[in-house]
């Protein structure tokens, strides 16, 4: 019979991967310590995407917090006192208070809840504190939803969630513990169990229209984007992100880049300094001042778009010029004003998909009023006199004004003007300063300084705000606009063609509209060491190459998930119910098929699990056995002891056992580890029936 001592089977144990810890490292941590590190570092994955919106103190309070925990642990320390914990918990809390003025909302929640996440880790003391950790990471790992539902995101919380349930599986262990690589794969593998019953979830849960529960007031403060007024340096400032404005595919041929105005606000007052929209305009919720759609459209200068445009808390939708008729949102009413402005009821605090249809050339003219020709004529008193009798000295000069306005934009491209993102400040009069003494200025400068021209010259004008441009996404096929694209320009009426798009920008910087803002715009060193010249034979230009296709393609990417993850809008879910044959079925027939098919994802991911786990080993259960006949004599197993050690004390010579029940037990203990860690058979091998046998035998003199 082969048999081995205790000491060569744990030698032998611990040399086996299985019951090694992941890394040399760790190793060398108790069991306790591996498991906090692990946790900490799950904490820190959670907490990592909200440093991005949590102030700086709050960021650096939560990361030093963090560090604190890890120093205790790894040095062996004394968790700080609930005396030195509860005050700075106060102040921390008092921080958010001041910074957002109420301990409610989204922003004030997420901080106060980072800061409990990580002030509970300093105050983890029994195992109930682990559990209320663990679930602190999961509440707070779904708030990252409400700052960003990206794919990157998604992957990110993934893999968070993963590292997460691995903490939670650590301490769960009361024996050896397995290897990092082999908990993480088995909480890859829980998340993946969880992956069919949340689609099912996602694709047949009933939607409804807005959020299942009413936001805070700050739910969509993080929004940026086109402003509803325009002040010298506001588009200068968002030309300079690269965000994504909207996205468009056309069922033809896109139009050419001179023709790609994306009209947005139309800016009628201004007070000196600043545009904003006319009061008509404010008020477009009365019916009267919709504008009549067109009934058919000139087939040779219409464009269908199917416009997907970011979330950007406000109310205008944007199409190339000139929309004919107002688009249709899921559950929110859309209106095209007189001055084919699309504004929504409400405003837009999610990603919105709509079709929109423009005429590039409207064969007729919009009608003009009377109150409309004097708004778009008035002018502030006592501001930009300069201005006001330059224009007077043009209109005696070319009294025709569309000659005028061919002077105007001549001077602009004749004098020293420039095209910057940053220009001088300007005073008072502000149009005066930049026309005369600064001329350097963005599209808002010229836009702006052109329509106070045109209305000091005796001709209605008024701004218009939007985007200017676009790129193809080679991959998809995709226009994407971006808030660099931001623009601003004029319109003049012209009689008898009516309202007309003048561009002054493009008489300083006529590149602008053929090609991309960055193109124009000095280049910083690194955009100069990565953009050479076209056509340069370098390895950055294609290094250069290889990022703008990698962009492009993570680009389409993140437009296939936002096109069919993001904008599961519910009009789609009745889509694909009837596709699937259910579309007459109501809401509670629809959640008995829901619950239905969630029940055989379900069994089908169990079921296996229960098949194939594994049934109880006959050596255990007869081991056990004689574990509780001994207990029953007096003589229970501790926990420490194994079956060799247990071996030995029962058949010592202060035994309360017989000789012939030692004798029996001797014999038992060693067939069994022999059977059960013997090099013939192993814990894997089922024992041959002949000495299962013999062993049940003993099992019965022992008695």
């Amino acid at each position: 019979m082969n048999t081995r001592s205790m000491q060569q089977i744990k030698a032998e144990l611990e040399s086996k991967p299985l019951y090694r810890i992941s890394s040399t490292y760790v190793h060398s941590l108790s069991r306790d310590k591996s498991d906090t590190v692990l946790l900490l570092s799950a904490c820190a994955m959670v907490l990592l995407p909200h440093f991005l919106h949590l102030t700086w103190w709050n960021s650096l309070v939560c990361g030093g917090l963090l560090l604190w925990r890890a120093w205790i642990t790894l040095r062996g320390q004394r968790l700080p006192p609930l005396w030195l914990l509860l005050p700075l918990a106060a102040l921390t809390m008092g921080g958010v208070y001041i910074d957002y003025r109420t301990l409610f909302g989204r922003d004030a929640g997420v901080a106060m809840l980072a800061l409990l996440l990580t002030f509970k880790l300093l105050e983890m003391r029994a195992r109930r504190d682990l559990f209320v950790v663990l679930l602190l990471t999961f509440f707070l790992l779904l708030t990252t939803f409400f700052y960003s539902q990206s794919m990157l995101s998604l992957l990110w919380m993934m893999a968070t969630l993963v590292l997460v349930l691995t903490a939670q599986l650590s301490f769960q262990y009361t024996g050896m513990v397995p290897p990092l690589k082999q908990r993480l794969r088995l909480g890859a593998t829980i998340l993946a169990m969880a992956l069919p019953l949340m689609l099912i979830l996602f694709l047949l849960f009933p939607r409804i229209q807005g959020p299942l529960w009413g936001l805070p007031g700050d739910a969509h403060s993080g929004h940026s984007g086109m402003s509803d007024n325009m002040t010298p340096g506001n588009i200068a400032q968002l030309a300079l992100s690269d965000d994504i404005a909207f996205r468009v595919k056309f069922s033809g041929t896109p139009p050419a880049p001179a023709q790609r105005y994306w009209r947005g606000i139309v800016l009628s007052d201004f007070d000196g300094r600043t545009w904003t929209q006319g009061r008509a305009s404010r008020n477009t919720a009365d019916a009267e001042t919709q504008i009549q759609p067109v009934a058919s459209p000139n087939p040779a200068t219409a464009v269908q778009q199917q416009i997907t445009m970011e979330a950007n808390g406000q109310r205008w939708l944007f199409a190339l010029e000139t929309p004919q008729l107002a688009p249709t949102l899921d559950g929110i009413p859309v209106l095209m004003t007189a001055d084919h402005q699309l504004r929504a009821a409400r405003a837009i605090n999610e990603r919105v998909r709509y079709d929109v249809v423009s005429n590039l050339r409207p064969a007729s003219p919009d009608p003009i009023t009377a109150s409309g020709m004097q708004q778009a004529l008035a002018l502030p008193d006592n501001f930009n006199p300069r201005t006001l009798e330059f224009a007077a000295s043009l209109h005696e000069k070319w009294p025709d004004n569309a000659a005028l306005v061919k002077a105007v934009l001549s001077f602009f491209r004749n004098e020293n003007f420039s095209y910057t993102l940053e220009p001088p400040l300007l005073g008072k009069n502000s149009v005066d300063d930049f026309l005369f003494s600064s001329r350097a200025g963005f599209c808002e400068h010229y836009a702006s300084s052109f329509v106070v021209l045109m209305r000091a010259a005796g001709i209605p004008a008024r701004v218009v705000t939007g985007y200017q441009g676009g790129e193809i996404n080679p991959v998809d096929d995709m226009m994407t606009v971006r808030q660099s694209d931001a623009h601003a320009w004029a319109e003049v009426w012209l009689p008898p063609r009516g309202w007309v798009r003048i561009d002054p920008t493009a008489a300083v910087a006529p590149n602008r509209i053929e090609t991309q803002l960055g193109n124009l715009l000095p280049r910083s060193f690194f955009g100069n060491l990565l953009g050479g010249p076209a056509g340069q034979a370098s390895w950055w230009s294609s290094l250069n190459n290889a990022t703008a296709l990698l962009r492009a393609n993570w680009e389409a990417l993140s437009n296939g998930w936002n096109q069919w993850v993001l904008n599961y809008t519910p009009a789609r879910q009745m889509g694909l119910m009837r596709w699937l044959g259910l579309g007459e079925l109501d809401w509670r027939s629809l959640g008995v098929v829901m619950l239905a098919i969630g029940a055989v994802a379900a069994g089908s991911v169990t079921l296996p699990l229960l098949l194939a786990r594994n049934k109880s080993n006959p050596l255990d259960t007869v081991y056990s056995a004689l574990c509780a006949q001994m207990a029953r004599r007096g003589m229970a197993r501790n926990k420490h002891e194994g079956p060799a050690t247990y071996g030995r004390r029962l058949c010592a010579g202060d035994s309360p056992l017989s000789p012939s029940v030692k004798m029996a037990v001797k014999r038992f203990m060693d067939l069994y580890e022999a059977l059960q860690y013997g090099a013939d058979y192993g814990p894997h091998n089922k024992p041959p029936a002949p000495l299962m046998a013999q062993l049940k035998l003993l099992l019965s003199q022992c008695r």
